[in-house]
């Protein structure tokens, strides 16, 4: 059986404010294997946005451990952490995060450029995603120059240009209209079903509904996860 790429045990992560101890995760077990769409849902509170924070290598937990494909990562140091993120994530954001003085192409080459790699081959890989993406047409463009849902596929394009384990998206689709986010979201179902596992952090029902699986928070905890028929699929 393959390796998992997520595995936690008793995952917990509490904040200190002021004389106030804030618990907001409380105990998480979790296993995603290669090539699922998991959607993590949950109300304001539920611990979801510090949960993916933990995910995505960006915090640490209070206590617990966690595997990212196969690698023991609850324990790093922060620049172990960092070199994880590169290497083993692509993030895609509400708010695109790309720079707006920057073309299309250079915003997709970026993680290839903190990986070490050569100039010619970042410009091959980062054509290659923005092609797969559909915007081959845009590639010279920059940020201020495209819409929205074209910014997103920008976003999507650069997180997968290092080929990583996870695309962990968050709240990709909620800065966009209804039919721009149905195509954010056709994309990422199409690229789940060539191989890309993907944890898709969302508060809307009918975006969670794309993905095979729902894993829903509240007060910290594993409310319910069961699996699901996705848009589009064949009953």
């Amino acid at each position: 059986m393959s390796e998992a790429v997520i595995r936690t045990e008793g995952i917990v992560k509490h904040y200190v404010l002021g004389a106030e101890t804030v618990r907001a995760v409380r105990g998480i077990d979790l296993t995603i294997m290669p090539e699922e769409f998991v959607a993590v849902m949950g109300p304001s509170g539920s611990g979801k946005s510090t949960f993916m924070n933990i995910l995505g290598c960006l915090d640490v937990p209070t206590d617990g451990k966690y595997w990212l494909n196969g690698k023991f990562v609850s324990d790093m140091s922060e620049d172990q952490l960092a070199e994880v993120r590169n290497r083993e994530i692509g993030f895609v954001f509400q708010t695109f995060n790309l720079l707006p003085r920057a073309t299309c192409l250079h915003n997709v080459e970026l993680p290839l450029i903190y990986a070490g790699v050569p100039s010619k081959e970042r410009a091959r890989r980062a054509k290659e995603k923005l092609e797969m993406v559909g915007l081959g047409d845009r590639m010279d463009h920059k940020p201020p120059e495209i819409s929205g849902g074209q910014r997103q596929r920008v976003a999507v394009a650069r997180a997968l240009v290092n080929e990583p384990a996870l695309l962990l998206a968050d709240e990709p689709t909620g800065n966009l209209d209804s039919q721009t986010s149905t195509e954010i979201m056709e994309i990422l179902t199409t690229l789940n079903r060539e191989g890309q596992t993907i944890v898709l952090v969302t508060h809307e029902r009918d975006i969670a509904e794309y993905a095979k699986r729902q894993v829903h928070l509240r007060d910290g905890v594993i409310e319910k996860d069961f699996l699901n028929q996705p848009v589009g699929a064949t009953p």
